[in-house]
């Protein structure tokens, strides 16, 4: 999120409202708000209860979360979506009614099919994924201000092959 709010023009800084920090900007001609929730991610239900109630519709709201069933650093970008047991898009699910919310996943997995998923998402990156995070980051705020900025589709095209293995999809060893 901090990387997003870098990005934006006219950005007015976080400032606590409720339950979640919040702030604006403008993503190219867009005005856009940005709100992280300060509570339990699986009460990730209660900000967007507090946006609908202020007029926002759930297909203008971008959720961004991590997703173990992605390999790490591998992002996808959707119009809706159901939810694959993830506690916090449950609270939004609820929230709003609908699976009719925009979503930012950010792969985090796969987690171990031993471990606990809890722990494994509040555990320590390896070495490896951890040089890896900045350029995760900085790709996802680039995709969410895409969308916000020119479409949702626009960023769909532009984003979701990010991260992914081309050459093994490809199926041969040639470098893309």
């Amino acid at each position: 999120m901090d990387a997003l709010a870098k990005r934006l023009g006219r950005f007015t800084g976080f400032r606590r409202d409720a339950g979640s920090l919040r702030a604006e900007g403008r993503a190219g001609r867009h005005k856009v708000l940005l709100v992280k929730p300060q509570e339990y991610m699986n009460r990730s239900g209660a900000a967007i209860s507090a946006l609908l109630a202020e007029g926002w519709i759930a297909p203008e709201i971008l959720v961004i979360y991590d997703d173990v069933y992605l390999p790490f650093g591998t992002l996808r970008i959707r119009a809706r979506g159901g939810t694959a047991g993830h506690q916090g898009l449950e609270s939004i699910l609820e929230a709003t009614g609908s699976e009719e919310f925009p979503r930012l996943r950010i792969g985090v997995g796969p987690a171990p099919p031993s471990e606990d998923l809890a722990e494994y998402v509040l555990s320590r990156f390896s070495e490896e994924e951890r040089a890896g995070v900045p350029r995760v980051i900085e790709a996802a705020a680039e995709c969410a201000f895409d969308a916000a900025a020119e479409g949702l589709t626009l960023a769909m095209n532009r984003w979701n092959r990010f991260g992914r293995d081309t050459t093994e999809e490809r199926g041969d060893d040639e470098t893309v």
